[in-house]
């Protein structure tokens, strides 16, 4: 692996930590290394603290190598990895807003147009289940379908991207989506996109992720 994507991904856990996406070691992320294996943040670890020798390569059979153990959640970043050919980074946060929608067990509604970020109509929380356990990386395969994030229930959220910059823009919106909501909430009702709203939304999404890959694959890219 280019060592610059390790240096990302060290610049990445600041951020994470600078914008309180992911307080002390609540949290991890992990980098695709191959077709059967990826490298994540050691269990137990300070994100903003990480080094590159820090990561740990765990092996698609749970087998890693490193002086470090994994982060106890390496399952669930594992299993997206072998379903998800397209996957190339995951963030998992106890982030505030997410969490809290989390532990209502509610999925994110279609209350703002970037709820399609993530590839639906809305935002999935997943079933409750053990963390690091294979019950609960079942329940986050089945939330993540055809989509690229979800809230899981009583415990946090996860993003993955097909770079380490698409999740963490992912899983950065989600968190202000969730913050945008439980306000909105608070105020009293909702009102909601509709079915053919958002999916006209999706359509304009994917003609802009389109539009930026041909920009990125020139080098030309400015937002």
């Amino acid at each position: 692996m280019d060592d610059s994507i390790l240096e990302q991904a060290v610049a990445i856990g600041v951020k994470l930590a600078d914008n309180r996406l992911i307080r002390s070691s609540e949290g991890n992320l992990s980098l695709r290394r191959d077709e059967n294996s990826f490298l994540i943040t050691p269990s137990g670890s300070k994100i903003h603290a990480l080094n590159q020798r820090d990561f740990v390569v765990v092996e698609f059979d749970g087998s890693h190598s490193n002086n470090h153990r994994p982060s106890s959640e390496w399952r669930f970043h594992q299993d997206i990895y072998r379903t998800r050919a397209e996957a190339q980074a995951i963030i998992h946060t106890h982030s505030e807003y997410a969490t809290a929608l989390a532990c209502t067990r509610e999925d994110l509604p279609a209350f703002h147009y970037m709820v399609a970020i993530a590839g639906g109509d809305c935002i999935k929380c997943c079933d409750y289940a053990l963390f690091g356990s294979e019950e609960l990386s079942m329940n986050i395969l089945a939330a993540l379908e055809d989509r690229k994030a979800c809230l899981i229930a009583n415990h946090g959220m996860i993003a993955w991207g097909s770079s380490l910059d698409e999740a963490y823009t992912i899983a950065s919106e989600i968190e202000s989506l969730c913050k945008q909501y439980l306000i909105a909430r608070s105020t009293g009702s909702v009102c909601l996109l509709g079915d053919d709203e958002m999916q006209q939304v999706i359509e304009k999404f994917q003609d802009y992720r389109i539009n930026k890959l041909q920009f990125e694959s020139k080098g030309v890219l400015n937002g």
